[in-house]
C-alpha cells in the first residue's frame, strides 16, 4: 500500500454535461460501473443495489451519497472491497469517493476520481482493499470511456 488515497484521471472527449449524466443518472451509472441500483442518487441518502460485474455478483452495493454539485462534484461513502458475504462491514469506517469534473479546452472533460480514508480501514483488510480498489478504479476509468463511445485506451 502506498498511502491513504487512490487517484485516477481520465481525459474524455465528451462535454462535462454528458459525463455528469453518466455519473449521476443511477441507471446510466449502473451500466458502466456494473451495478443494478434500486433508485436514483440523492444527497444524504443511501443508495442500494447489486453488483453485476462478473465475479462480484455476490456483493451488495451500499453507498451514501454525500454531494451532487452539478457538473462539478459527485461524491459518496462506502465500505471498500466488501467481498465476503459472511462479514458484516457496517461497523467499519467508510472511504470517501469523489468524482470531480473539469472542462477541457476543445469541449472535453477531465474526470478525476479520488478514494480516500484507507488509513481508517482495519489493518487486516487495509492493504487488500487498497490494492483491489486501485485496480478497480483503473478498470472503471476504461469502462466509462467505453460507455461514452471512446476507445478504452
Amino acid at each position: 500500500m502506498t498511502g491513504d488515497r487512490i487517484e485516477k484521471q481520465v481525459e474524455l472527449k465528451a462535454p462535462v454535461a454528458r459525463v455528469w449524466r453518466a455519473l449521476t443518472d443511477h441507471e446510466e451509472f449502473g451500466r458502466w460501473f456494473g451495478v443494478r441500483l434500486a433508485g436514483p442518487f440523492e444527497p444524504g441518502k443511501e443508495s442500494t443495489g447489486q453488483i453485476t460485474y462478473p465475479g462480484y455478483e455476490h456483493i451488495a452495493w451500499r453507498a451514501t451519497i454525500v454531494a451532487m454539485e452539478p457538473e462539478r462534484l459527485f461524491s459518496l461513502t462506502w465500505h471498500p472491497y466488501p467481498v465476503d458475504p459472511d462479514v458484516d462491514y457496517s461497523a467499519e469506517p467508510q472511504t470517501l469517493v469523489e468524482f470531480r469534473l473539469q472542462p477541457l479546452d476543445g469541449g472535453g472533460t477531465l474526470l478525476t476520481v479520488t478514494e480516500s480514508g484507507f488509513d481508517r480501514i482495519p489493518a487486516h483488510r487495509r492493504a487488500e482493499a487498497f490494492r483491489a480498489n486501485e485496480g478497480g478504479w483503473a478498470e472503471q476509468m476504461r469502462n466509462i470511456r467505453r460507455h461514452l463511445g471512446e476507445p478504452a485506451a
